[in-house]
């Protein structure tokens, strides 16, 4: 039998491929219309959705004529068209879609979202709502879709390198935690009077601490309120930053306000969504310390230097008490633990085209770091509703949310004792498991781990809005809103922390209490009338307000217990003593109105005013007005520049000019008022004078001016915002120093002194790449601000003389100026600024260090492959920082940093370190202290961080078209790249635990 060549089989297949194709072409030559399809009406249905639910409304079309049709609740489409048409499908906030209806008819559609589309974008703008294209303020926003990709329980950390002219800094890593926000700048010589105002959903929220100092001692600052705040509810926060924007707040904006929009439902059939993710945390970084050999030459060095040749008897460590060949990595052993995270969400959310709704609850797990059982709980329910009338009229907005917090700590935080615990300290357990104290050698770290400390948090918001249309273009709203928030504290402090050696029993065991309850409510009636002219359109808002809230704080003490299994009942200590007990009212009313004027999509002009009026002022002084003007011109609908260029798709110059105030100086503030002693005089209790009256306490006052230039290039791809700012902060609220002699160290007042804070921001976003099947987004922001005193009267000789300087920023230390070491000595030295032979604070701290960063910003990448969705964020710092170094001199009883191996040990080495002394040489210990006070600690402290990743895939689940499956996993600082040794750069409290790196894992389902 013959075989058969492959070779000559394939040939015959090419000739009758190439036979084929030639006889066909000729054919349609001869008969073009054989490959048209028959021109048809059909009925064409399908559902629209945007990957996950349904959308409602979407604009259905056939193109070229004037046939259509919308969208269903359920997302659901008919409309008859013929095999040839092309429908088009559009829907605000996502890309119109061409789609040729050919031989099928059904025809199912997921609609994009519209990347490019910035202009249509509405903003919150508080009282209204703005077209980004339209406004003439100054506005940043971040969305779910930003927030929702954080494992993160504080809303400001979600907001972190994502907005320009914001600065966020976390206070640490402990589970419930506080962060600082800083928008544009520090406006107030008070540390306190420069948080932003917070609104959610219309209701102001107070963010003024409700913990105290010493019952909330885990964390480096008090308890924040803003941990009530479930990021999961969250549809959008905006920042108003410039006086066209805050203005409309009045006193109350001076520092920026924050708006927080919740998630409301929508139209379309019920969804329930499930979400459940796990993860880890872990310290972002340890520092370098020394190992058992480097910290023992160290110390035999030291005693060298001291001249002391016998070790004492409470040198364990190095006179042969402890071992010497013991190593024990003390951060690893007491903050290198993993914390667990746990979050699961559901969500349920639906309605009609008249009644909407969304209920949804939350929870979340998260342990420590640190050993021992310990962790934070929190719970979170959100409710929301819409309704509107058949008629169109009436509508009707209820929300509310419900937040439930628990966070059990210890009430020390063991990270600076595992910086300078000693490498060859004891075994923290003996052989039987109990607490090692080696013979009465060893204070046992894990012994502070007894005395815990427990905050409860339960948190009411509640909000209405309700609205008639009267005539067309002419509506009535009243926005109601309501908190209560109740915060309790207990820390125990019971005997068994300390050795039993100490014999202390629980007659010395300690209970502290803290409960703060606050509750507020507003009512804001306003009147609202748009109308469109030929050539503009006007929009004219008035309202007013009345708002309330009531504060009551009780903190006290109880001492010796029968029992320490009795330690949380106050009522079974021996004495009780009450340090504060308080009730504080702050009322506020106003009225505010609104004009604005759009003349042909070209010009725009908006004017805002608002008179204030607050109980925090004496007589006279109660109510101030505040203003501002904004105008925009959108150059870009200018005929000249439709016509000639393709390439700029959107401009707009824009300025805003006006004034804020600040009335941030807590309750009663102008009052003498008297707080209780506390403790009984011949059997009564006392009054002890606290504060002066003083009837000229005023407003602060913040004059705000921007110009800001907003540019769109081929068509939006591109889209470039710069701004400059320059706000100036007058009428201080200070304590103005007083003579010991009247009994008061200060009077609150209002001094002369001027605040400036200048700045320039440029936010940058580009659409690299718009593929059907891949995407490519970047958005890029960065600040540069310069924070400077203008003007102090009598500073030199005021109690401020060393934390200000004129021509300065606020944010500064004054410190000697170091200027190396002696090598002949070994000792540090400084500059005699006055000549006088010696090294004082007084006269020779006078090096005025900045800690105001140069500049900050992010850098965000989207991209998205088919089903598969990376985002990632680069967050970016250049500031100079406070490098760590310990308490005591090197050569103590305390372990150092590796790098101090480097040390002067004979004269003529030129050494980094000084001479190391356990604390016998004066002059080496006096050196040492200036150093830590100079400016040789005062090092670069910039950093680029990988803030956030997000990397998720929605599961193509073929059985199921109504089930969505998406994974995901979700990292938090996880990179950071930085020439800084001491530690976190980003961190800015020794001794307390830095930012957690997290790494999450998660699940949603939709169905």
């Amino acid at each position: 039998m013959k075989n058969f060549s492959f070779y000559k089989g394939w040939m015959l297949f090419c000739y009758t491929l190439i036979l084929t194709i030639y006889l066909f072409n000729n054919t349609l030559r001869a008969n073009p219309n054989l490959l048209k399809l028959p021109n048809q009406q059909k009925q064409i249905t399908g559902i629209i959705t945007n990957g996950t639910i349904p959308l409602t409304g979407v604009t259905v079309k056939v193109k070229g004529n004037t046939k259509g049709t919308v969208s269903d609740y359920d997302g659901k489409y008919s409309i008859t068209a013929n095999t040839t048409d092309v429908l088009i499908f559009s829907y605000l906030g996502y890309k119109t879609l061409e789609i040729t209806v050919g031989n099928r008819k059904i025809i199912d559609v997921k609609m994009l979202d519209n990347t490019t589309s910035l202009q249509e974008v509405t903003v919150n703008a508080g009282y209204y709502s703005v077209k980004n294209s339209e406004r003439t303020g100054s506005i940043a926003k971040i969305t779910s879709k930003d927030i929702e990709k954080q494992p993160v329980t504080n809303v400001l950390a979600t907001m972190q390198g994502r907005m320009a002219g914001v600065e966020i800094i976390q206070d640490g890593g402990t589970a419930g935690g506080a962060f600082q926000i800083k928008i544009r700048g520090q406006n107030s010589l008070r540390t306190d009077g420069n948080s932003p105002l917070y609104i959610i959903d219309g209701v102001p929220y107070s963010s003024e601490t409700i913990g105290s100092t010493e019952t909330s001692t885990t964390t480096a600052s008090q308890t924040s309120p803003l941990n009530s705040i479930n990021p999961a509810d969250i549809e959008s926060i905006e920042v108003l930053k410039d006086a066209d924007a805050t203005a409309i707040y009045g006193s109350r904006g001076a520092n920026g306000v924050v708006l927080i929009s919740t998630k409301k439902g929508k139209a379309g059939k019920t969804t329930v969504t499930i979400t459940a993710s796990s993860g880890i945390g872990k310290v972002t970084k340890m520092l370098d310390l020394m190992n058992t050999a480097q910290y023992l030459e160290m110390r035999r060095q030291a005693f060298v230097n001291d001249g002391i040749t016998v070790y004492p008897n409470s040198a364990y460590d190095i006179n042969g008490t402890w071992d010497q060949n013991r190593y024990t990595d003390w951060q690893k052993e007491l903050i290198g633990g993993t914390a667990q995270v746990n979050n699961t969400q559901l969500a349920i959310a639906g309605g009609s085209n008249s009644t909407q709704y969304l209920l949804s609850g939350n929870y979340r797990t998260e342990t420590t770091v640190f050993p021992g059982n310990f962790g934070y709980n929190k719970g979170a329910v959100h409710f929301s509703m819409n309704h509107v009338s058949d008629d169109k009229k009436f509508k009707l907005t209820i929300s509310g949310g419900y937040t439930s917090q628990k966070n059990n700590q210890p009430s020390t935080d063991l990270t600076g004792i595992s910086r300078t615990l000693v490498p060859n300290a004891p075994a923290l357990y003996d052989i039987d498991g109990n607490l090692n104290w080696e013979n009465n050698t060893f204070e046992n770290p894990l012994a502070s781990l007894q005395s815990k400390g427990v905050i409860k948090i339960n948190d009411l918001l509640a909000n209405a809005v309700l609205s008639y249309e009267i005539i067309p273009g002419f509506e009535f709203k009243t926005n109601l809103g309501f908190t209560d928030l109740k915060n309790n504290e207990v820390r125990v402090m019971p005997s068994t922390m300390y050795n039993p050696a100490y014999g202390i029993g629980s007659s010395e065991s300690i209970l502290l209490t803290n409960t703060t309850l606050r509750q507020s409510w507003i009512i804001e009636p306003q009147l609202h009338w748009s109308r469109t002219f030929t050539n503009g359109k006007i929009d004219i808002l008035l309202g007013a307000t009345a708002q309330q809230q009531k504060s009551n704080r009780l903190y006290q003490m109880g001492y010796g217990f029968a029992s320490n299994s009795l330690i949380n009942d106050l009522s079974s200590a021996n004495s009780v003593f009450t340090f504060t007990s308080d009730e504080t009212v702050y009322k506020y009313q106003a009225f505010f109105g609104r004009i604005n004027y759009n003349w042909q999509k070209r010009f725009i002009v908006n004017l805002t005013g608002r008179r204030d009026g607050s109980s925090r002022f004496g007589p006279g002084k109660q109510f101030a007005v505040f203003g501002a003007v904004g105008a925009a011109w959108l150059f870009s609908n200018e005929k000249f520049l439709k016509e000639n260029t393709s390439i700029l798709s959107f401009g707009k110059l824009r300025a805003s000019y006006g004034t804020t105030g600040n009335d941030q100086i807590g309750d009663y503030q102008f009052l003498n008022t008297y707080t209780s002693a506390g403790t009984p005089y011949q059997g009564t209790i006392g009054l002890n004078p606290v504060r002066l009256f003083n009837p000229d306490f005023g407003w602060e006052i913040n004059k705000k001016f921007e110009a800001a230039l907003e540019t769109g290039f081929f068509q939006d791809r591109i889209f470039l915002t710069t701004a400059w700012y320059l706000n100036r902060s007058s009428n201080q609220l200070v304590g103005i120093p007083l003579p010991g002699t009247t009994g008061f160290s200060s009077v609150n007042a209002n001094l002369d002194a001027t605040v400036e804070n200048t700045g320039i921001e440029l936010t940058l976003r580009t659409l690299n790449i718009d593929r059907k099947n891949f995407n490519w987004t970047t958005n890029f922001n960065i600040s540069a601000s310069k924070n400077k005193l203008i003007s102090f009267p009598g500073l030199e000789t005021s109690t401020y003389a060393n934390n200000y300087v004129i021509g300065s920023s606020l944010n500064i230390t004054k410190v000697f100026h170091y200027t190396g070491l002696n090598t002949q000595t070994g000792i540090y030295e400084f500059e005699d600024v006055n000549g006088d032979g010696l090294i004082t604070a007084d006269k020779d701290r006078k090096t005025v260090a900045d800690l105001t960063p140069k500049y900050f910003g992010g850098i965000q990448n989207q991209f998205q492959f088919k089903n598969l969705q990376l985002d990632f964020l680069f967050q970016f710092v250049k500031q100079k920082n406070y490098d760590y170094i310990a308490n005591v001199p090197a050569g103590s009883f305390y372990n150092q940093m590796a790098a101090m191996t480097n040390s002067w040990q004979q004269s003529g080495d030129n050494t980094p370190y000084q001479q190391n002394t356990i604390g016998t040489n004066g002059e080496a210990v006096t050196a040492f202290y200036n150093y830590r006070s100079s400016d040789a600690v005062i090092v670069d402290g910039s950093y680029i961080r990988l803030k956030n990743i997000s990397l998720s895939y929605d599961l193509p689940l073929m059985m199921d078209k109504s089930l969505k499956c998406k994974l995901f996993f979700q990292g938090q600082n996880l990179m950071t790249f930085t020439p800084y040794k001491g530690g976190d750069p980003e961190f800015k409290y020794a001794g307390y635990l830095p930012p957690l790196k997290m790494y999450t894992v998660g699940v949603q389902l939709t169905f």
